[in-house]
């Protein structure tokens, strides 16, 4: 059983972890956190829930979805601190994530300056690499940023 000298107010909670109450209640009501009531229904968080915030705000500054970091806790345990063990495996995934992020980051960085596959074909060496619209054959939108390949291109 929690004791009550381990349980932080909401307020405790938001100024110990540089989250916004209303940032807590938020993620509480997406199951990332959790909370018990005291009298006059009043939240109390149990002292783990300022990891598993710190790793919400990092996760978050990776570029990772809400919902991709609730996937990622479901394999932690509610009550207690995550251990090192549960942090490296979360990292070891975060970081392949980060990675391919980089990669798509540099691939957008390396294009942007040319044609990107939009299907407007107004400038003037966009028919060069997308004639007639081929880039349309992938789908809508800038195809080429978005990581489609002219049919020439060497890879």
């Amino acid at each position: 059983m929690t004791k009550s000298s381990e349980l932080l107010t909401i307020g405790e909670t938001a100024r110990r972890s540089g989250v916004a109450t209303s940032a807590l209640r938020f993620y509480e009501s997406r199951g990332l956190i959790s909370s018990s009531r005291a009298s006059g229904n009043q939240r109390r968080f149990n002292r783990a829930t300022l990891r598993r915030i710190a790793i919400i705000r990092v996760a978050q500054t990776l570029g990772l979805s809400l919902a991709e970091i609730a996937t990622a806790f479901e394999s932690l345990p509610q009550q207690r601190n995550p251990t090192r063990k549960d942090w490296e495996r979360l990292s070891t995934r975060w970081g392949h994530h980060l990675e391919q992020r980089i990669a798509d980051l540099q691939n957008l960085r390396d294009r942007l300056g040319g044609c990107i596959g939009c299907g407007c074909l107004s400038l003037t060496h966009c028919s060069l690499y997308n004639a007639g619209d081929g880039a349309a054959a992938f789908g809508t939108g800038p195809r080429y940023l978005l990581g489609d390949l002219p049919p020439d291109s060497s890879g």
